[in-house]
């Protein structure tokens, strides 16, 4: 149909209006906010940024077991707190809360969609010094019912606090997810697998988009709490992974700084980074493949909101793998700059990239110079020689994370195998050690467990030495086919010669402390 040769009564810049009405959301819009696209990890960081935000400089990822099965998640913090009108606040869909200029928040959405997009339920139950403890509690079903928000029994609040008050103090937040869709999809016996899993991709998500307040003192920590037994099965502390963490870079002169300037904005400055090539560091090989993770780090008040990509810029290549460039985006919001809601992507208009292919460093080099060292950087790396190291099977439950980001700073790692698992448990007299190939596990003689504590209690990642000894030794009996006669009279063997050191350390401590 072809268009009018002019408009009726000419054209109007702004469309007129003659009133208007509030039209509140329908329930229905309880459905949209659960299906997000959140992934697990970026779930989880959404509620640990709510707790940077309260000033929270001790925050605890936990999962809840019941023996085989997984039950619950909780994220606990010794923040400042929300009082019952800022409970309301919190759970209130579509109220967007005043955001100071260092928040992480942006939207007023993170806890609700964040969460309900893992969980059919969310609770929050928060107190503060002058105020006692209190709980919301939506669901999926309460959405849908008008957007009902349930008070949680106070006493049952009282109890949940009580629960965590070696982490929170005086006050602090517990938000706690319920029929976690993840969670149910768990087969029997496949929890430890699962939770290994998991455990590992949420450690490696949160060390890297939150690195930098990591290394300014944020204590982190991931748990396993068996509700059961009463018990903790699991802890490690989340290190920061710090995609620039290079000791040498891959070429002379890098870091370099250059200045992007932005028409109607000012200047933006590119920290342009060439990784040393084939390094075997966490920071480059943990984040993912190289191939991805090139390109632009775009950071929002110290927190990361990107990884890697070149937005538009360019397409990924294989001899710009070392490429790195971090950037800091301005304090207030600029339309060059779009982050999603999920935080971990930035779209960009036009108007960055022309800035970028205009940058230039303070020798006036450009950053299209930047790129040439890069690549060139890549193919020299790709000319050296190197010794391939075997793959092994990742360390998994029961070893000290510090082992675990060894193992994968020097060793390739074996695709599609559960990690291997070490654990005390009983056995008989005569043995030191047994495998469990069918699970993927190390089980350790538990009367030998205080004679490698110093006679104290220890935790599920105690006996570093020990256990990281018997891992090196024994990780290549997994993942095998035919079980061969000469490795098992190697196992056996082991057994025995180890038994008589186990047997050794025991009369050394008895000797020592009588």
């Amino acid at each position: 149909m072809p268009l009018p040769a002019s408009l009726p009564g000419g054209w109007e810049c702004d469309v007129p209006t003659t009133g208007s009405k509030r039209l509140p959301p329908d329930a229905g819009y309880g459905r949209a906010l659960t299906n997000q696209g959140y992934s697990f990890e970026a779930a989880v960081a959404d509620l640990v940024d709510n707790s940077i935000d309260a000033d929270a400089y001790a925050i605890t990822v936990l999962f809840l077991r019941d023996a085989d099965r997984i039950v619950s998640l909780l994220v606990a913090d010794n923040g400042r707190g929300l009082d019952t009108d800022g409970l309301d606040h919190a759970m209130t869909v579509g109220r967007r809360r005043k955001y100071g200029s260092h928040a992480l928040g942006m939207y007023g959405t993170g806890l609700k969609a964040a969460s309900l997009s893992q969980a059919r339920s969310l609770t929050l139950i928060s107190r503060t010094e002058s105020s006692r403890a209190a709980g919301r509690k939506l669901t999926t079903e309460s959405l849908e019912d008008g957007f009902r928000c349930d008070t949680v029994d106070p006493d049952f609040a009282q109890h949940q606090v009580d629960a965590y008050d070696g982490l929170m103090g005086r006050q602090g937040t517990i938000v706690r997810w319920d029929r976690v869709r993840a969670f149910e999809t768990v087969a029997p016996g496949q929890s430890e697998q699962f939770l290994s899993k998991a455990i590992g991709r949420l450690e490696t998500h949160l060390g890297l988009f939150l690195h930098r307040f990591l290394s300014n003192g944020l204590r982190l920590d991931i748990a396993v709490w068996d509700v059961s037994a009463g018990e903790e099965t699991d802890h490690i502390s989340v290190d920061p992974l710090d995609p620039f963490g290079y000791k040498v870079p891959g070429r002379a002169g890098y870091p370099r700084k250059f200045v992007s300037p932005i028409e109607g904005i000012g200047q933006i400055d590119l920290e342009a980074h060439i990784w040393p090539a084939k390094s075997n560091l966490a920071g480059f090989r943990q984040i993912g493949p190289a191939h991805n993770r090139q390109g632009f780090y775009f950071y929002r008040n110290d927190r990361l909101v990107q990884a890697g990509g070149w937005s538009n810029l360019r397409t990924p290549e294989s001899h710009l793998a070392l490429a790195r460039v971090a950037v800091d985006l301005p304090e207030n919001e600029i339309d060059v700059f779009s982050l999603t809601v999920k935080k971990d992507g930035v779209q960009v208009t036009p108007a960055f990239t022309l800035a970028v292919e205009q940058a230039t460093d303070a020798a006036g080099r450009t950053f299209r110079a930047y790129l040439a060292d890069a690549e060139a950087a890549y193919r020299d790396g790709a000319s050296r020689s190197v010794i391939d190291r075997p793959a092994v099977i990742e360390p998994g439950k029961g070893f000290d994370p510090q082992i675990k980001r060894a193992v994968f700073n020097e060793l390739p790692l074996k695709k599609n195998e559960n990690p291997v698992r070490i654990e005390w448990t009983k056995l008989p007299a005569d043995q030191f050690f047994q495998l469990d190939r069918a699970s993927n596990a190390i089980l350790l003689n538990r009367v030998f467990r205080d004679d490698f504590n110093d006679g104290q209690r220890g935790g599920s990642n105690d006996a570093p030495v020990t256990k990281a000894l018997l891992y090196l030794l024994l990780q290549d009996s997994f993942g095998l086919g035919r079980w061969e006669k000469r490795r098992s009279d190697r196992i056996e063997y082991w057994n025995v010669i180890l038994l008589a050191a186990a047997h050794a350390q025991r009369e050394r401590r008895t000797r020592t402390n009588p």
